[in-house]
Parts: C-alpha cells; structure tokens; sequence
C-alpha cells in the first residue's frame, strides 16, 4: 500500500479542534453545558471575521471562563493562528491551575511555558504555538524579545482588568506591562481579554478595546454566584439559600475563628456521615488579611483546634471544652446526630490538611494546589492577595472573610474576592460564609452596582455605565482615561420588549412611580425592569416616592430619525435623556433623583431607559 502523505496532511490542516473538543465535553457524564461557550465562540468568530482587533469577553467570577478559553483556543488554532498567547496574573498557583487545564484538555499542540521556547536553539518558525506566560515585566520583555518578529499574534489575557490596564493613561505614558502587551501586539495582533470586572479596561480604553463589540459569557446552568449569595432584597438573610453567619465588626478573632473552624468541622462530618455515597474532601477559604504574619497567626489558631481534637483524651480539658462546643452545634442544627456525627470528626480529625497560600516563595515548600484541590476531608486554605482573583477552589464549603472595610472598597477588588461562587449547587445549604455586618454590606452594594452594569451591557448598553458611591469606588481612579470619560452623565438600558401597549399602559397609569416598575417587572418582563434596579431604588430614596420622576408620555423614535441605531435600538451613545426632559421633569419633581423614560418606534417595540442624578454616580466612557 503506497502511503499519500499529501492527503493525511490535507485532512490535518482541516482538523476541527474546537468541535473535537465539544463533543469531548458533550460525552462527559451528567451532560456538560457546552451551549454558552458555543455562544462565545460564534460571537468572537464574528468579530473577526469583522476585523475587531481588541474586544472584552466577560462573565461571572468562576463561572467556567476557563473552559471557554480552552474552546476558544482551538477555534484560533482552525482559524490558522500560529502563536496564541494566553496571559495569567503573576501568581505561580494560577499559572499552574491554568496551564494544567490546557494540557489536560490535550491541545494539539500542547501548551508550553514561555521558558520552554526562550532557547533560540528551539526552531518556532514552523507550526502552530499555544505559550502561556506570567504578567510580570521580565517574563513579558523575554518572550517579546523572542516573538517580536512573527506577525498576527493573538493574547488571549485571562484576568484581563489585573495589570494590563495602562495605570499612568493620565501622564501620557505606560506602564510597563502595559507597554510590552502593546509592543507584542504590534499593529496586526489580535487582542481578546477574558474577565468578570471589565469596568477597568474599559474605563482606561486599554487597548483600544471595543466596548460595542464585548461579548457576555452566560454561567452554565448549575453555576451558584451572585444571584444566590448577593440577592438583590437581602433584608431577610433568613432567606438565603446558604448559611450567613454575621460576625461582629471589632472583637476576639481567635475565639470567632476557632468558632467557624468548629463549623466546618460539623458540617463535613455531616455529609460525609448522612448525605454523600463516597467520602469527599471539603475546604475552609481563611481570607482575614494581606499580611504574611496573620496568616501564620491564622495557621496556629487552626492548628491549636485540630491538636486538641486529635488528644481524644477524657482527662483533657481542651479536648472536653471543644468536644462540648462540637456537641452543642450539632444539637442545634442537626439534632439526633451527634453521635455519628462526633465518631466520624473524631476519626478523621487527623485527615486535615493547612495551606498557608503566601507568594510564589512559598512553593519551594508548600504545594499550593492542596489548597485549592483538597485531598483530605478537613482542608484549610489561608491566604491574602494571592488567593483573592482567579484561583478556583474546589469543593469549598466555609469562607471566613475578615477583610479591612473601614475605607472606600474599590468594586472590582471586592467582587473578584468572591471565591464561593461557583459550582456550589450540590451543597450550598450546607456551605457557610462568615462575614462582619458592614463588609457584607458593602460587598452586597458592589455587585448591586455590578449586576446594574452587567444587566445594561447584555441588553446592548453601548457604552457601558458603571455605578459608584462614598463608599464604594468602581475602578482605581488612576487607571481611568479622564479625558475620555463622563462622570454622572450614564444612562441605563433595559431589555427591549415588544409588549409596548402593555408598556404603555402601565407608564401611564395613576400608579406610584415605584409600583409602575414593579408592574412592569411583573406583567412585561423582568428584563425590562430588572429586579436588581427596582432593589437598588428602594435603597436610595432620600426622599420617598418623590425621589422617582417618569417622563409624563411615551417618546416616539421616527424612522427617519438621522440616527438609524437609534430608531432600530431605541438608544444612542449621547442618550436619550435630553436637557428639557430632565428640567421639565425637575420643574414638575424637585425632588426627584432617578429618572425614566419610554422609547418606542413604529415596528412594535420599546425600550426603558434609567438616568440617575443621586449621591450615586455614573461613569461611561465617551466613546
């Protein structure tokens, strides 16, 4: 048999590995979720073939964003792309985590380290490149330094907010890792950032992303974030569908910890006792502080807990003290199973493992991927910054979070902290966060004002509007491109809706100014008038019902209008809210603060528009 070598090769320039990998995915038990990420790929396909040269992919925090790269990586790899460069945060655990993904997933070819192709001795000249590297200034200047030369690079910049925004677009120079992402694009590569906080990268223009042509990243189905631990009425938390243990916001942290650590150890030892068929391994995330030393103090406190436990001795006063303390929770909230409860904790006690999560330092002694892939029953995990923005723990089933809030929180810090989101759906009853009163809150107010971006960006607000306040700041001020950006001048899009007569008749009704949000939340859709905005409202009215102005009748956008977008979209890049409409209203309602209005054209549909002028204030880029 003669071998045609030139039709195996044929076959192979026209492998499809992104559908490879789809049925890969497809062919798993319990049927994995591929449709989001199909969404994705189509989308970012589109734009490329449209010669978008930098646009943002945005989701949840641990959403699978992950997964979605890996398909996304094939997809660039069918399209021809010879070097697809996948940028992490400088942070060893997540380079490791990532890059493991990636070659787990068998790419063809499999991802390398940037070290791996440094040696010019290594021939890069031919076939395809898939190079993972560090955001950090030396690893950038080598691997610049080596692929300068090849034209059509793509990045592909997980986290893409962290770091890559330029942090001096106000001197009129870059930083440094700004600058060396630049350079290795040069002016024909490709740049597609990949984050769940795009406000920054939108705000400082960073690489001239497009922010018309961002693309949304749905959560898969079993995903648990903010629409479970951030509800948008949280006033009842007995509502909640995992436990909120509310700390006090000053006291003994010892004493409260050793309280959580006990916790955990029950509800562990509960599941593994009464609800799960084979033993799984669950971890704690401690999370009270930037400083190295007080993760050490944590480690003792735990460690303190874990020794006592392990004496097993009656003559013990330490070990009889927690023992009652163990008792007494399970009696309160699993009554009629302490004694199981109790033999396995203690029987397992010495199966816990403590991962002190530092710096890059601390891999030459501990394995940090321990931390986040638990391999024994009672997993702790303490960590600061390091453990605070893409690093995805596994089976997590207590946060403690003690985090300074006495200042103004900046949103985007906060909400990529938020490392119980997740796939949490099997056990989330059963998970904990330990949280101060007022950290909570202003975490609570961050994604209130994320999820008002995000509901205004999925239904086509172009541009983007981010919310911010005293206590809560959206962005680093420094990273945004001042002269490029409006403060107090956004306006919020809701979906559009063809119900218009419906629509009508509610704006036009007698009904309270709140109650017709309500209506229309009810009996026209919840993408209309979102439940997060009405709940937003209700928190921010200074001044009752009087704090809300509806613009007296139904704006009609005419075919002929000159702006096409506008009649076909019912809104526009400077607005819809014009100065007499808001002075009319203002004239009619002194007091009011937020302001709505009704689009409609003459093909059937319609559209609420939302303009803010309180305490709380909006920031778009004018673009």
């Amino acid at each position: 048999m003669i071998v045609n070598i030139q039709d195996i090769l044929q076959k192979l320039k026209e492998q499809d590995r992104f559908e490879e990998r789809m049925r890969t995915l497809e062919s798993q038990s319990g049927s994995f979720y591929t449709k989001n990420i199909r969404d994705v790929i189509s989308k970012s396909v589109e734009n490329i073939q449209n010669q978008i040269k930098s646009f943002v992919i945005f989701g949840e925090p641990q959403s699978g964003k992950t997964e979605m790269m890996i398909a996304l990586t094939c997809k660039l790899l069918d399209l021809r792309y010879r070097f697809v460069v996948v940028l992490v945060n400088d942070n060893v655990e997540l380079l490791n985590q990532n890059l493991g993904r990636f070659v787990g997933a068998q790419l063809n070819p499999t991802p390398l380290e940037f070290t791996e192709i440094i040696d010019t001795d290594i021939d890069i000249d031919n076939g395809q490149w898939v190079i993972f590297c560090k955001k950090n200034s030396k690893n950038l200047h080598k691997l610049l330094s080596r692929l300068k030369k090849y034209p059509n690079k793509v990045i592909v910049d997980d986290e893409a907010d962290y770091a890559s925004p330029n942090s001096k677009i106000n001197k009129n120079e870059r930083n440094a890792i700004n600058s060396l992402i630049t350079d290795l694009l040069g002016n024909d590569g490709l740049y597609i950032g990949v984050t769940a906080t795009p406000a920054r990268i939108d705000l400082n223009n960073a690489f001239n992303n497009d922010n018309t042509k961002w693309i949304y990243f749905e959560p898969h189905p079993e995903y648990t974030g903010q629409k479970k631990f951030f509800p948008p009425d949280i006033n009842d938390t007995g509502k909640l569908p995992y436990t909120l243990k509310i700390l006090p916001d000053t006291g003994d942290t010892a004493s409260i910890l050793e309280d959580a650590v006990i916790r955990f150890l029950v509800n562990v030892s509960y599941l593994n006792s009464f609800k799960n068929q084979t033993e799984i391994n669950y971890s704690m995330l401690v999370h009270t502080s930037g400083k190295t030393a007080d993760h050490r103090i944590d480690y003792h406190i735990i460690q303190k807990i874990i020794g006592n436990l392990k004496i097993q001795n009656l003559d013990d006063k330490k070990f009889n003290r927690n023992v009652e303390k163990i008792t007494k929770f399970i009696a309160n909230k699993f009554p009629g199973c302490e004694n199981e409860i109790i033999s396995y904790l203690l029987k397992k006690i010495g199966a816990s493992k403590i991962v002190v999560m530092n710096c890059d330092t601390d891999r030459n002694v501990v394995d940090n991927s321990l931390g986040t892939n638990p391999k024994t029953p009672f997993t702790f995990a303490i960590g600061g910054n390091v453990v605070s923005r893409g690093v995805t723990f596994n089976n997590l089933l207590s946060m403690f979070f003690t985090r300074d809030s006495k200042h103004k929180i900046q949103q985007d810090t906060y909400i990529q902290r938020a490392r119980m989101f997740g796939n949490r759906n099997k056990y989330l009853e059963y998970f904990e966060l330990a949280i101060p009163e007022e950290l909570f809150s202003k975490w609570h107010q961050c994604f209130v004002f994320h999820a008002l971006s995000l509901q205004a960006i999925v239904n086509n607000q172009k541009p983007p509007i981010w919310f911010e306040d005293s206590r809560i700041s959206a962005v680093a001020k420094s990273s945004i491109d001042k002269l490029n950006v409006d403060l107090n001048t956004g306006e919020m899009v809701t979906a559009i809706t063809d119900k218009v007569s419906q629509l009508e008749d509610i704006v036009n009704s007698k009904d309270s100014a709140l109650i017709k949000l309500e209506r229309i939340n009810t009996e026209v859709s919840e993408e209309v008038a979102p439940k997060y905005l009405i709940e937003f409202i209700k928190n921010n009215l200074p001044y009752g019902n009087d704090s809300i102005a509806w613009y007296h009748e139904v704006r009609d956008v005419k075919k002929d209008s000159k702006d096409q977008d506008y009649y076909s979209m019912l809104h526009r890049k400077k607005g819809v809210f014009g100065g007499a409409e808001i002075k009319k209203m203002k004239e009619e309602n002194n007091k009011a603060s937020h302001f709505f209005i009704v689009v409609k054209n003459d093909i059937g549909f319609a559209r609420l528009v939302y303009k803010n002028e309180s305490r709380i204030r909006t920031i778009k880029h004018k673009r």
